[in-house]
């Protein structure tokens, strides 16, 4: 096969350009399923058993079904719904923040439950507050265990942004698909988009992986 990468160099700041709303995208992602996650792992551990049910029921939903599905559904089939007009990359952030709220939220919720109960029964006895007890005891602990898995987290979303291009969005995926059809070479383009997503989540790997050595390491002293 005649390679020809030089095909590539014209398209290169089409490329980046996707790249740059790809990681606009993941960030608002992360940003918001973040803060939604903690609700969601409250919820999950609400005394309150209606609760308790409706944020099961929504966890093993967004759980279940394919990401595609949920970008689909939130873009064409939720204006239906509610009349409502979303463009489409506010609707995929919406999309991929509300799936990835309950990743981050059973995160939130094996984290804090992690943490020993006799550690926050003893801070009840020293009269410390609910809000005490989280920020100072139970969180600190719960942070090191939890760090490392948002960070992977957080790098599986940014991959599984390329789903977006389905919905039209000019992101990295969508660029490179039509600078394959227009060029004919998808080998060179696609396996350039792809260098481009790993240079992206490979550091950022890495990273997850040296936070949760130093984090053991530091457990154990």
């Amino acid at each position: 096969m005649d390679w020809q990468w030089n095909a590539v160099v014209p398209y290169i700041p089409e490329l980046v350009q996707g790249l740059i709303l790809t990681i606009e995208i993941t960030i608002a992602s992360v940003a918001l399923g973040f803060a939604l996650g903690v609700p969601v792992a409250l919820c999950r551990m609400s005394s309150f058993w209606p609760v308790r049910v409706l944020a099961t029921g929504y966890v093993e939903f967004f759980r279940g079904t394919p990401v595609l599905i949920q970008l689909v559904w939130v873009y064409y089939a939720l204006p239906i719904v509610t009349g409502l007009q979303i463009a489409d990359v506010p609707s995929a952030v919406a999309a991929l923040s509300l799936n990835a709220a309950t990743f981050y939220g059973e995160t939130y919720r094996s984290g804090l439950q992690s943490v020993p109960r006799e550690q926050r029964e003893s801070a009840y006895v020293l009269d410390l507050s609910g809000m005490q007890t989280l920020l100072h005891i139970t969180l600190p602990q719960a942070m090191r265990a939890m760090i490392p898995v948002f960070v992977s987290l957080s790098v599986s979303l940014f991959k599984e942004s390329s789903l977006v291009s389905t919905l039209g969005i000019l992101d990295l995926m969508y660029q490179a698909r039509l600078i394959a059809t227009n060029t004919y070479r998808p080998f060179e383009v696609l396996t350039t988009a792809a260098a481009m997503y790993f240079v992206i989540a490979y550091p950022v790997t890495m990273l997850a992986h040296w936070l949760e050595k130093y984090l053991q390491s530091k457990q154990q002293r």
